[in-house]
């Protein structure tokens, strides 16, 4: 976390070498371990309680699925097995300095040119954006608006006209940057007849993924709260001995396991292809990312003032809550996805 690169290489490379973590959900005849959302969930839950700071999500998650899902058989040939085995490390470029991550709102423009596109535009609050060496890019044919004209496209991230620069967020936990790309190379996934539907399929499993790591996350602040008030004695007794605290504590595991049966569900749900899986996302995502935040607001009030010192590690779960909150989409956002899929 207090490094510029934000992550371990040698706990990486244990993570790729030893548990194949990187290639987990990735079909095994492009070196992955062929499990499916499930399985991802799972390792994104013990990541969120661990708060695990490491290129993960960037490139297991984000690039990893939208590789999978935009791209040709030969595309997934050249950019998965390095993925899968740690030795790339990607990311996925979506949102632009207004923050939005509504595809819609996408203004970096591929025109193409005699040996593939050129990049023209600026990404921004880019997950490891600094470090990935492989960019996947979400950007618009020239004269397109909304959902029409819009495609994944690889880029090499040292390639010229590709300037990085990491940019200072509350959460020191994950990494962001801004990329600005003036001419840079890029080679299209897939191809344009698809438009956004690779992207829009992206972010839901993203969101999926995100809503499991956050309750590991919400899990620990649970847990944390509970060891505290046992520990902290007040009046001659433990702080946990009173009923103010004892209903505090029963309500975030109420909240924190309806949020886990949600993540755990949508989860289900992807790797089945259920038809309401893209619907359950967004319920998933909302449910995490309300119930991670009070979780962690709520653990640094039972613990008192060493809460939010930087002697107690809680701080860093609730700037990692509220980052997340707003990661992929706050919950206003997908509350009104949910109700657009649910045809309300």
């Amino acid at each position: 976390m207090a490094t510029p690169e934000g992550y371990d290489p040698a706990v990486w490379r244990r993570m790729s070498e030893e548990l194949a973590l990187p290639g987990i959900h990735i079909p095994e005849e492009y070196g992955g371990a062929g499990f499916g959302a499930v399985e991802l969930g799972i390792v994104m839950e013990e990541m969120g309680r661990a708060l695990l700071c490491a290129p993960y999500f960037s490139t297991a998650v984000l690039a990893a699925n939208a590789i999978m899902n935009a791209g040709t058989d030969a595309d997934k040939s050249a950019l998965l097995p390095d993925i899968a085995n740690g030795a790339r490390l990607a990311t996925l470029a979506i949102t632009e300095p207004d923050g939005s991550w509504d595809p819609a709102s996408i203004k970096v423009v591929a025109t193409p040119d005699a040996d593939g596109y050129r990049l023209d535009g600026v990404k921004s609050f880019v997950v490891d954006g600094h470090i990935a060496n492989l960019l996947i890019v979400a950007a618009r044919m020239p004269g397109t608006a909304g959902l029409q004209g819009l495609a994944l496209f690889a880029v090499d991230a040292n390639a010229r006209g590709v300037e990085r620069r990491l940019l200072e967020s509350m959460d020191p936990t994950r990494k962001i940057a801004r990329i600005d790309f003036r001419g840079a190379h890029a080679k299209l996934l897939g191809s344009l007849d698809t438009g956004a539907t690779p992207i829009l399929r992206t972010l839901d499993q993203a969101a999926i993924a995100l809503a499991n790591e956050m309750v590991g996350g919400a899990q620990t602040m649970l847990d944390s709260a509970v060891s505290y008030s046992k520990l902290r004695v007040q009046f001659g007794r433990p702080i946990g001995s009173f009923q103010a605290l004892k209903h505090k504590l029963a309500d975030m595991l109420l909240e924190v396991e309806l949020a886990k049966s949600a993540a755990y569900y949508a989860a289900q749900a992807a790797a089945v292809d259920d038809p309401e899986w893209p619907a359950l996302a967004s319920l998933a995502k909302a449910a995490a990312s309300e119930t991670y935040l009070h979780s962690a607001a709520e653990c640094i009030q039972i613990h008192g003032g060493i809460g939010f010192t930087w002697d107690n590690d809680t701080h860093l779960w609730f700037k990692r809550a509220k980052s997340s909150e707003l990661f992929l989409g706050q919950p206003s956002y997908h509350r009104e996805l949910l109700m657009q899929r649910w045809g309300v």
